[in-house]
């Protein structure tokens, strides 16, 4: 049944809730909340209203709306947050960019804890510190207490997996007392963990002291190698020290966000403020819908933002007032568990501090723009140069192909996209070749281009997306290949091939039965090279790929009833073919994998025909084809 906007409008309860647009494709355009759905969905509709000039561009492509009740305007709120993220409607303005801050975690809950990089604080029984503005301080630190405290870092089950393989390297460079082993107790473990949560809580003076004193003591013995280690270990624990602030103090704990826009393009700095100081600042790209206000887009990247961040301070600063300060404010106080105000700061300290922070989101918004102008250069100008050298529009979708092999050997296709001329690297398709024998690229090419265009006629393929251009990595020859295949389907694209001189360069481009030149110092140029290169790397990686695989494939591979885990064991308890072969059924079911049928099995296979070299080539062959 036909969605009747009308009807529909009339069965709206007068209730709190978020309301999701639909368009004619079923895709949500834009996610809000309201007080009242009733009253405020109806404004959409309402010619007599002036909408502004995002609602005006919207209204015309909804086809159907739903919506979600909710007990309070809180509730619509967080609603709307979570559904704004999932699905990053048109119509909402966006964050380009969705940054987790990072963590640092203890897992306490292990009886060998390990200092592990988090994105996420999650509810078990780890303790975390952070969130860190910086990823590299915070790898930086892990290290260093891993060094000084002398942790695992490996993900073994300890003590379950005790004993199984060697102490790996960390333990013999001296940095990890092999717990994997049992060579340290539990409560010695812990101690030095306590240690380490001492050292990431900020005490660092009584460390600085006792790695000093024996810097002293081995300089004094002569020990220079070990005294310039302990040197090295004190300066990186002095420069953690300076950087590293704890989020929750007693000085001052703000945000200071400040937006600065041009068209459809803003920016929004955010500067952190912790114990009084600004201890870290990050920017953020906005997605703007038509029509927005300064206060709409901050309002917008508030709800957004702070949805998505593990802390909240005591106070946030705004260059722009926003609407439903109030409503905000009881969310991110009924987030944080204590009061969290928001301010509009018109003089004093804080005013500078937000001007501060909008002089740096100007800058950051002009830089980006030159860089996005080369950056079109690169890539929408580039197809634009392409589409005049072929006298057609400029394809938004680019398909490139090619053949790789040795001497005929595991010929594979590779097919790479370019859309808006950018990778487009989840289409990407290989294709091992399987109906071609020896090195014959026309005829491997066909069948690549064969399989790719009869499964992008079928519905729900992953190839039903068809190009604006055929690009091939050759001149008349292939391009001739691949329009014999799009006439045998009644497809209709345009194809033309990059051809080489002698020298292996691109010199120009074969295009309904003529070589185009081209301007080999233009941005069209640079984006067929880098084409070209791309289709010729993934291929080449593929083979790679294939031929490791046929390199290191074993006997014990073509064994029934023997698997990863029981060939490892048999190799790790045998040591060589030869041994397998001379152990008796029962020997074999000693090991823990072995039951009788898999012992049975693979004594027949080994003394039976499975050791044949004809046979085993059969089986190599049958596997990779």
């Amino acid at each position: 049944m036909a969605f009747q906007i009308e009807e529909e409008l009339k069965k709206l309860p007068g209730k709190p809730g978020v309301y999701l647009m639909h368009d004619a494709k079923d895709e949500i355009i834009y996610v809000g909340k309201a007080v009242s759905l009733k009253n405020r969905v109806r404004q959409y509709f309402q010619s007599s209203r002036n909408k502004g000039l995002k609602i005006e561009s919207m209204v015309p492509q909804i086809a159907r709306f739903e919506y979600i009740v909710t007990d309070s305007e809180l509730e619509a709120l967080v609603l709307e947050c979570n559904l704004i993220k999932e699905y990053r409607p048109k119509y909402n303005t966006m964050l380009k960019d969705d940054k987790a801050y990072p963590f640092i975690q203890v897992t306490l809950q292990e009886t060998y804890p390990r200092v592990l990089f988090a994105r996420q604080m999650k509810k078990d029984k780890s303790k975390y510190f952070g969130p860190y503005t910086s990823a590299g301080a915070v790898k930086e630190t892990i290290e260093l207490v891993r060094k000084l405290y002398r942790l695992r870092s490996c993900s073994k089950k300890l003590p379950a997996e005790q004993g199984r393989d060697r102490p790996c390297l960390y333990h013999h460079i001296h940095q990890c007392k092999a717990p994997c082993q049992g060579w340290v107790t539990p409560e010695a473990y812990r101690k030095q963990v306590d240690q380490a949560l001492r050292f990431l809580n900020g005490n660092f003076q009584e460390e600085l002291k006792e790695l000093e004193a024996k810097m002293q003591k081995a300089s004094e013995e002569w020990r220079f190698e070990e005294a310039a280690e302990l040197r090295d270990l004190i300066e990186s624990v002095k420069r953690i020290g300076e950087h590293q602030k704890i989020t929750v103090g007693n000085g001052e704990e703000r945000d200071v966000i400040a937006l600065a826009e041009e068209g459809s393009d803003a920016v929004v700095q955010v500067f952190f403020v912790r114990d009084g100081k600004i201890i870290g600042r990050e920017h953020y790209f906005l997605r703007t819908a038509p029509g927005e206000t300064r206060g709409d887009c901050m309002l917008s990247f508030l709800k957004q933002y702070y949805a998505g961040t593990p802390f909240i301070p005591r106070e946030i600063l705004l260059s722009d007032e926003v609407e439903e300060k109030e409503i905000l404010e009881s969310f991110l106080t009924q987030k944080r568990g204590h009061a969290v105000h928001i301010l509009v700061p018109k003089k004093g300290t804080k005013e500078k501090l937000v001007l501060l922070a909008k002089r740096n989101a100007s800058i950051v918004l002009e830089q980006d723009r030159e860089r996005l102008k080369r950056e079109e250069g690169r890539t929408i100008g580039a197809i634009h140069q392409i589409g005049e050298w072929l006298g057609m529009e400029p394809p938004k979708r680019i398909e490139a192909y090619d053949i790789s092999n040795i001497s005929g050997f595991q010929s594979v296709g590779s097919m790479v996209v370019y859309e808006k001329g950018k990778p487009k690297r989840a289409d990407y398709r290989k294709f091992r070749i399987k109906t071609v024998e020896g090195p014959n690229d026309y005829a491997s090419m066909e069948e690549v281009l064969s399989r790719r265009f009869k499964r992008g006629l079928q519905e729900d393929s992953g190839f039903e997306v068809l190009p604006d251009l055929i690009m091939m990595d050759g001149g008349r020859g292939q391009v001739n290949i691949c329009l014999q295949v799009l006439d045998q389907l009644g497809l209709k694209i345009p194809v033309c091939g990059m051809v080489k001189d002698d020298h292996h360069r691109t010199r120009g481009l074969y295009y309904n039965n003529i070589e185009i030149p081209i301007d080999t110092s233009g941005e069209g140029f640079h984006l067929i090279t880098r084409i070209q290169d791309e289709a010729h790397r993934f291929a080449i990686e593929y083979h790679r790929l294939l031929r490791s695989k046929g390199q290191v494939h074993s006997v014990l591979d073509d064994i029934p009833h023997v698997g990863p885990a029981r060939r490892k064991e048999l190799m790790k308890h045998y040591q060589s073919l030869e041994a397998v072969k001379e152990a008796s059924v029962e020997e074999l079911k000693q090991l823990s994998s072995m039951n009788e049928r898999a012992a049975q099995s693979v004594y027949d296979f080994l003394h039976g025909t499975g050791m044949n070299e004809e046979k085993k080539g059969e089986t190599n062959a049958k596997e990779e084809n």
